[in-house]
C-alpha cells in the first residue's frame, strides 16, 4: 500500500502513532519510526506519523526555516520506513496555545484512539512544552494506549540529533554524517546557465541555486557525488561567492563532474557532499585558480580511491 498523506485531521482509529518533526529522518528518528511500524505489523493495524510542515520554532520564534532535508524528502523517507499514513498539521496559534491535555484529548484521542504512541525521549507538545514522555506515560491507562519512549540513540558516544547534524553541516564536517544521518548531506536542484568560465579552465561545471530553506553548508570545495538520471559521478563541488571571478557576490553551488562531458542544462541533479577539501579562497589570476583546481581534483581522486568510494 502506498503511504497516504493528509493535511487535515480525520477519524482514523486504532493506529500505532509516532509523534515528531523528524528533520533529516536521521538514525535516531528511524528507531522511533520503526518501533511504530513494528507495533502496527505485530498487531495487524496501521502506522501513522503526526508531524508539522514547518518546524514549530519558525512560528514561535519567527525563524527562517533551515532544514536538513526538504519537506518532500521527509515524506519519502517516512514511506521508506514503512509508515502507512502521515498527518501534516499547520503549527499556528491554535496549536501553539493549546495545553498538553487538550492536545492529547482533542487531537490525538478524539481522532485516532491509538493503540500505541511512540516518541523520542526529547519530544514535547502543548503550550510551554507541558507534554512530554512522562506525560504520555501517565495518561496511557486513562486513554487506553500503550506508550513507548525511545531513549537517546548515540554513535561513538555522540548523541544523534538534528541539532548535532545541523552543527556538523554548518562547519563542513560532512565525512562522518552517514553514521548519524544515514546518508551524506545532499542538495537537489535544476542546472542553470552559468558564466561558462569553468570551461575556459577545462573545468566545466553544472550550477544550481542553493535552496533557501535548507541549512547552509560551510563554504568551500568538497569531494562529492553528483547524481544525474540515476547515475552517480565523482565530482568536485564549490560552494561560495567565487571571489576570483565573480564581482556580484552571489552564493552559488557549482559541481565539476570528473570524466563527464554532456549537456545537462535544465536537468535535475543531486549533489552529496563527501569531504571538505579546503575553504573558499581568492586567487591572484585564473591560471592560479586552474592550478588549484587540478590539485583539488587529484586530492578528490586519491580520497575516493583510498576509501573505496
Amino acid at each position: 500500500m502506498t503511504m497516504q498523506v493528509f493535511f487535515e485531521l480525520n477519524n482514523n482509529p486504532n493506529l500505532s502513532l509516532c509523534l515528531g518533526f523528524f528533520d533529516g529522518v536521521h538514525q535516531g528518528h528511524k528507531v522511533v519510526l520503526k518501533n511504530a511500524v513494528n507495533l502496527a505489523k505485530q498487531n495487524s493495524i496501521k502506522s501513522a506519523v503526526i508531524t508539522f510542515k514547518e518546524h514549530p520554532l519558525c512560528y514561535l520564534q519567527n525563524r527562517t526555516p533551515q532544514y536538513i532535508i526538504s519537506f518532500e524528502d521527509r515524506l519519502k523517507m517516512f514511506e521508506q520506513q514503512g509508515i502507512d499514513y502521515v498527518y501534516v498539521l499547520d503549527f499556528d496559534e491554535n496549536i501553539a496555545d493549546i495545553i498538553a491535555i487538550d492536545y492529547l484529548k482533542n487531537i490525538i484521542i478524539k481522532n485516532f484512539s491509538p493503540q500505541f504512541i511512540t516518541t523520542g525521549f526529547n519530544h514535547y507538545f502543548g503550550a510551554n512544552k507541558q507534554g512530554d514522555a512522562s506525560f504520555l506515560r501517565f495518561y496511557q491507562d486513562e486513554f487506553g494506549y500503550k506508550f513507548y519512549e525511545i531513549p537517546p540513540i548515540t554513535f561513538n558516544n555522540t548523541l544523534i540529533s538534528s541539532t548535532k547534524i545541523r552543527q556538523m553541516i554548518s562547519v563542513g564536517e560532512t565525512e562522518l554524517l552517514p553514521d548519524l544521518l544515514g546518508s551524506y548531506f545532499y542538495i537537489k536542484g535544476r542546472v542553470i546557465t552559468g558564466n561558462r568560465i569553468g570551461r575556459t579552465l577545462s573545468f566545466p561545471t553544472a550550477n544550481i541555486k542553493y535552496p533557501k530553506d535548507i541549512i547552509k553548508l560551510s563554504k568551500g570545495v568538497y569531494a562529492a557525488y553528483t547524481e544525474i538520471d540515476g547515475k552517480t559521478y565523482h565530482s568536485i563541488v564549490n560552494l561560495g561567492f567565487r571571489p576570483t571571478i565573480d564581482t556580484e557576490h552571489s552564493l552559488l553551488l557549482e559541481t565539476y563532474l570528473i570524466d563527464f562531458n554532456e549537456n545537462i542544462y535544465d536537468k535535475d541533479i543531486k549533489i552529496s557532499f563527501i569531504k571538505k577539501i579546503r575553504d573558499e579562497q581568492k586567487f591572484a589570476s585564473l591560471p592560479d585558480l586552474k592550478s588549484q583546481l587540478v590539485r583539488d581534483e587529484n586530492f578528490a581522486l586519491e580520497f575516493f580511491e583510498k576509501n573505496k568510494l
